[in-house]
């Protein structure tokens, strides 16, 4: 401008160009030139003048009032000013960050006058390139959004947070380019150009020093693995700073609990590969002499203690190779020793004699004196729905107890195991008021406790399939259980519900009652086609209560009444209505009819799992018994045992080892020959799921009908295709069933997919049914002159048997082609030879010789009754708790069977317990 001295400083960004610093100039007066040697000497510079502001006001705000601007600065008017003060002034507004341009004028004159442009306000904040990392990831880290003012320096922090984010995900080789975009009224786009890059991998790791263990030996023991093609579900490849200094600590570990106790890691270096997509990681160690343990002692200043016998539980003895872990389980374990006689706060130091002549580690377990402590109070935090009295009743001290390291530990256990909370609650150990007092801090989280699970489906052989079911493990916060269900489709339809009160008017007694109707239909497959055997429609309910006896020890009772009803399929049945044998077999003609049934049950628990959900330690066992005949039509006694054990390994691996089995005796009179005395539906099964690798019911006594198969030259071979055998599952009346099974952790990456893999041998038999009585009678053939047929195998010919009623009276079929026959009575099934009856047996009327009906489906019934004698699998199976419901796929393969058996080499389930 002319006539004034003008002073700038800022620049627009341009649209889709960079962002970059903005340049700050100032114009002041030029500097005087030094004297140089020999050169005339100057006069001396008269001081700049001083001016006064005689006027102030601000130009180009919009937004900020002028007020606002001005008071950034420290002009004002009547005030003295010099270049140095507006120069000042200048940074000062700089320095806030709202303006993209400023210049002050009237300079000359005192008439000062800021002139300002605004920094845009932000419009829109787009991210593009990110596919790895999801953009509400991104948004919520970065402090740029929508109608905020624009600044290159929160641009320039929010670029370093994004790298940040891809170097924590290990991509070290992400490129954020931010650009802006103007739009009107002052607006702008900010773009987050990102190029991700690949994810940098671990290449390798070296190390150097070390002469007693190899190399894999070491990299085993350390969380980062390198990065190789069979790893590609762990995240333990990636490079990660965090686990770097933790992999030192592991390394160090191994050394100490090998005997090397001098051993140390000196430097730990990781190098990027220049095109940034792997790391190479160095580490140089010592390792130092190998120690082995010398005296072991305690020295207790709390007198209820015993020195000697102290030292003597203690897992470490003398000459044994020194092992730094061995030395902290015996802290823990000296701890949790003081704990049980009520000292919470017990200080265990151990002091090292190290002996580096004879490479000797002697150590004392100094234990301080400490008093008695009690529990001042319990605190229960972040139940926001559950109830505290329910979480109170699961702990076993009460305030004002003396402390009991142990009781705590199963009060930890019992309220993971209720499933209401979130997994690995811990129960704190605060100071109290005083030195012998202590607060329990239980501090939950809350989790999901009620479950919806609607499905629907289509089948060709169960038509329409839908399923509802709902459960409420935590109903109004008070630890009640309601759930209901109703299952439908062509073969089986149920309704259930059920209510449990764990402790009723706030006693420690559970009462539960369940009411159910299900109408299940038995079947077996010919080919692939889906028969009907035998239908059972139940009726009942169930009342149930329990009381513990002591802190593992429980007992329950329980009375059910139930109304079943077994029929078999109308294709089963005769004209007159009576079941034909020869076509549903006389076991399961045997097994139709109403009956009530009234049982009294108990069952005695022990139960110390440190979790019934996901149980990794303790054990359990249940003996029960049920009674049937207190009123009603059956009469039995059903005895069951269950036991079980569960032991961590260490390193996620869990061990567990199941086994159950079960005997149920009749308390009735015989049923007629070859009639078992306990119902068809009464009796156990075994198979799939519980017994992996076999069908279900694949185990266990059974009835086969196996066709034979008529060859072209009229000869008679029983056929090899199971798929045409008619497979009856008879049930049985002992059973016994045994697991071992290993869990197998995995990555991170898999534990939170919650996919739990596990491999287990199995082994169990079903046994102990009445023979039922022969349904099929096939004659040998015979020639014309009376000789014995056979076929080529050298098996003997079937010829056809008359087909009878119920009665064994043969039956008869009026012809459909005879003149003198009525045409109401052509085709009809008769017991006359001439002639016909109204009804089966009746008297005969009429002249037309019938023709006689013959049984030519021949078919051979094998009877498997079962034995005592184990089948055995071996498998592998993988849990997961997927979106829609916990899932479990086996792969099983059976080693051992017996015939008639039916093995399966892959189960698919979901919605089972897990």
């Amino acid at each position: 401008m002319t006539g004034m001295k003008t002073v700038r400083a800022g620049a627009m960004l341009l649209a889709g160009t960079m962002l970059s610093g903005v340049p700050v100039m100032a114009q002041t007066a030029p500097a005087a030139p030094s004297a140089g040697a020999g050169a005339a000497p100057t006069q001396a510079v008269a001081p700049a003048p001083v001016r006064t502001i005689k006027t102030l006001r601000v130009e180009g705000a919009q937004r900020i009032e002028p007020e606002t601007v001005l008071s950034y600065t420290k002009l004002r008017v009547g005030i003295p000013y010099t270049p140095e003060t507006l120069d000042q002034a200048l940074k000062d507004l700089q320095a806030s960050e709202l303006f993209a341009d400023f210049s002050i004028s009237g300079v000359e004159t005192g008439d000062i006058v800021l002139r300002v442009r605004e920094n845009p306000i932000i419009n829109r904040v787009i991210l593009e390139g990110n596919k790895r990392l999801k953009e509400d990831k991104i948004k919520k880290e970065i402090k740029l959004s929508p109608r905020q003012i624009f600044t290159r320096t929160a641009v320039r922090q929010d670029v370093a947070r994004i790298v940040e984010l891809y170097r924590r995900q290990g991509r070290f080789g992400a490129v954020v380019e931010p650009k802006m975009v103007n739009l009107d009224q002052n607006r702008v786009d900010v773009v987050f150009e990102i190029s991700e890059g690949p994810k940098s991998k671990v290449r390798q790791i070296n190390i150097i020093g070390n002469e007693k263990f190899s190399d894999d030996e070491l990299r085993g023991a350390m969380y980062t693995k390198q990065s190789r093609w069979f790893r590609f579900l762990s995240s333990a490849t990636s490079y990660d700073q965090d686990r770097l200094a933790a992999d030192q600590q592991k390394l160090r570990l191994f050394y100490l609990t090998n005997g090397y106790a001098d051993f140390r890691v000196t430097s730990a270096v990781a190098e990027l590969t220049p095109d940034k997509k792997d790391f190479i990681i160095t580490y140089v160690v010592e390792e130092g002499p190998r120690y082995k343990f010398g005296d072991v002692k305690v020295d207790s200043q709390i007198r209820d203690f015993d020195n000697e016998k102290l030292a003597q539980s203690l897992p470490m003895k003398k000459g044994d190779w020194y092992n730094a872990k061995l030395i902290e389980d015996s802290i823990d374990s000296l701890s949790q020793t003081a704990g049980l006689f009520g000292y919470a706060f017990t200080d265990v130091n151990p002091d090292f004699q190290r002996d580096k002549d004879t490479l000797t580690m002697a150590i004392t377990f100094n234990i301080a004196e400490a008093k008695r402590t009690y529990v001042e109070r319990i605190d229960i935090n972040g139940n926001t729905q559950t109830q505290d009295k329910v979480v109170r009743r699961e702990i076993r001290v009460a305030e004002g107890d003396a402390f009991n390291s142990f009781q705590v530990r199963r009060s930890q256990d019992r309220i993971n195991s209720l499933g209401y909370f979130q997994e690995k609650l811990e129960i704190k150990q605060n100071p109290g008021s005083t030195p012998d007092r202590i607060v329990l801090e239980t501090n939950v989280e809350e989790q999901s406790t009620g479950s919806l699970q609607l499905s629907a489906g289509y089948s060709s052989l169960e038509r329409f399939i839908i399923q509802a079911n709902i459960t409420q493990r935590n109903f109004r916060g008070k630890g009640q259980e309601l759930r209901a269900g109703v299952n439908y489709s062509a073969y089986s339809k149920s309704i259930e519900l059920g209510f449990t009160e764990p402790y009723v008017f706030d006693k420690n007694i559970a009462l539960g009652v369940d009411v159910f109707r299900r109408d299940f239909n038995s079947f077996n497959y010919l080919g692939t086609t889906r028969q009907t055997t035998y239908s059972q429609v139940s009726t009942g309910f169930q009342v149930r209560a329990g009381v513990p006896l002591t802190e593992y020890w429980s007992l329950s009772g329980r009375y059910g009444l139930t109304y079943d009803q077994v029929g078999l399929d109308a294709s089963f049945f005769n004209a007159d209505g009576t079941c034909n044998f020869q076509q549903a077999g006389r076991y399961l003609c045997d097994s139709i009819g109403n009956r009530w049934t009234s049982s009294v049950g108990y069952s005695l628990i022990y139960d110390s799992l440190n979790s019934r959900l996901r149980p990794t330690a303790g054990h359990r066992f249940s003996f029960s018994q049920d009674f049937a005949g207190l009123g009603g039509d059956v009469k039995y006694i059903r005895t069951r045992a269950e036991g079980a054990k569960f032991k961590g390994l260490g390193k996620g691996f869990v061990f567990s080892i199941l086994g159950e089995g079960g005997y149920i005796h009749s308390l009735e009179g015989s049923r007629g020959p070859g009639i078992d005395p306990v119902r068809i539906v009464d009796r156990f099964y075994l198979g799939e799921p519980q017994f992996r690798g076999f069908d279900i019911r694949g185990v266990g006594p059974r009835v086969l009908r196996v066709p034979y198969v008529i060859g072209n030259d009229g000869s008679q071979s029983l056929s090899k295709d199971r798929q045409q055998f008619v497979d009856d599952a008879l049930g049985g009346r002992a059973y016994y069933l045994a697991r071992a099974e290993l869990e197998i952790p995995l990555g991170s990456g898999a534990r939170e997919m919650g996919l739990r893999p596990s491999v287990y041998v199995q082994a169990g038999s079903l046994w102990g049914v009445t023979r039922p009585l022969a349904s099929l009678n096939f004659p040998q053939a015979k020639d014309a002159n009376g000789n014995l047929l056979f076929n080529k195998d050298g098996s003997p010919t079937l010829a056809p048997v008359a087909q009878t009623d119920a009665q064994g009276r043969p039956l008869f079929q009026v012809p459909t082609n005879d003149s003198t026959t009525a045409d109401k009575t052509a085709g009809l099934t008769t017991t006359c030879q001439t002639g016909y009856s109204a009804t089966l047996g009746g008297a005969c009327s009429g002249g037309t010789a019938n023709i006689a009906l013959q049984n030519t489906n021949y078919a051979q019934e094998q009877f498997y009754l079962g034995t005592w004698k184990p089948r055995v699998s071996i498998g592998i199976g993988v849990n997961w708790n997927s979106p829609f419901g916990p899932l479990r796929i086996d792969l099983a393969k059976a080693l051992v069977t017996q015939p008639g058996d039916d093995p399966k080499l892959i189960t698919f389930n979901v919605g089972t317990q897990f």
